[in-house]
Order: structure tokens, then C-alpha cells, then sequence
């Protein structure tokens, strides 16, 4: 494996109004990714950053959005699922969890990324996408306050690799794999 870029980040928001809707959208890699190459996206890190937005679609503190306690998800994973996708899920990048509680105010967030373990050691510890789209699927569930929003921003720390030719065949394999 050898990197072609240096690390860079990559940003998806998304704006979750109404109280148990998924909200999803999609990361283009098409620019990126390039079969013919062996290229692909190795993923170092995923942060997710909770914020809320008042009545205007201004940024706030995520409890001046909230009208009570609730709880939010987010996924990022290499293939669409149409749902959330179990822990298990192949597919899966990396996942967040928010905690509220407004009786004591008490707020937790945790955040996982599941690595790969192809390529050298460099490699591993990342994440290899060899996709081109990325998909984003967030809930909250809870009280939100009357025309304002829980806002969750997915900041992608990547870098554009190239793959030895068994790497990503495995990848590939994989990936198809978990397609099913």
C-alpha cells in the first residue's frame, strides 16, 4: 500500500427535525476511488459533532434544540442498508451515539470505527473503502423543540492509498460479500 495523498477530511451534516425519521445521505468517493489503479479511501478517523439549530437554521448548543431527554445514532457505512445496520454489518465504517438527559442535564457521546486488517501495518487501525459513495444514516429520538433541529456533523479524517492487487481483490471480495 502506498499513500498518494496526505491525510484530508472530508464533511457530511446531517439536520434531524422530526423525532424517530432516519436521515441519510451520501459521501461522493468518486473522485477518489479508481478500480484500474487499485486506489482507494482509507479511513483514519471518524468524529461526529452534535449541534442543534434554532428556528432561523442558526448553530446552538444541542440543548437549546431539545424540549426533553433523547437519545441520536449515526452510521456511516460503505454500502447502502436503507436502516440501521447492526454492529455485525460488514458495511459498517463507524457509528455514534448521543445520550441526553434533561432532568440532570447529563449528556454522553461515544463514537466507534471498525478497521480493516488488509495491507501493511500502516494500514491498519484505518478503514479501506474502495466504494464510490460513502452513506450517512442518522435518528434522534426524543423531544426537539418546536421548528428547530438536532444537526450532526460526520468529519472524515481520510487519505487516498493505492492497494497492492490481493488487497484489494480481498477488499472487493468483501465488500460484495457484505452486499448480501
Amino acid at each position: 500500500m502506498a499513500a498518494k495523498t496526505s491525510v484530508f477530511y472530508l464533511t457530511e451534516r446531517l439536520t434531524m427535525s422530526t423525532s424517530g425519521t432516519d436521515v441519510t445521505d451520501t459521501i461522493d468517493l468518486g473522485a477518489y476511488v479508481d478500480v484500474a489503479d487499485r486506489q482507494g479511501i482509507l479511513v483514519h478517523a471518524v468524529d461526529f459533532v452534535w449541534e442543534g439549530s434554532d428556528s432561523s437554521g442558526d448553530c446552538q448548543s444541542l440543548t437549546l434544540s431539545l424540549g426533553g431527554s433523547g437519545s441520536g445514532i449515526i452510521q456511516v457505512t460503505d454500502l447502502n442498508r436503507g436502516a440501521l445496520a447492526f454492529a455485525d454489518d460488514r458495511a459498517l465504517v463507524a457509528s455514534g451515539q448521543i445520550l441526553y438527559g434533561s432532568t440532570d442535564n447529563n449528556l454522553s457521546n461515544n463514537a466507534d470505527l471498525y478497521p480493516d486488517n488488509f495491507g501493511p501495518t500502516s494500514a491498519q487501525g484505518g478503514r479501506i473503502v474502495i466504494n464510490d459513495q460513502m452513506y450517512v444514516r442518522g435518528v434522534w429520538t426524543g423531544s426537539i423543540s418546536a421548528n428547530e433541529a438536532v444537526e450532526c456533523t460526520v468529519r472524515i479524517k481520510a487519505s487516498v492509498i493505492t492497494l497492492s492487487q490481493k488487497d484489494f481483490m480481498a477488499i472487493a471480495l468483501q465488500s460484495t460479500a457484505a452486499d448480501n
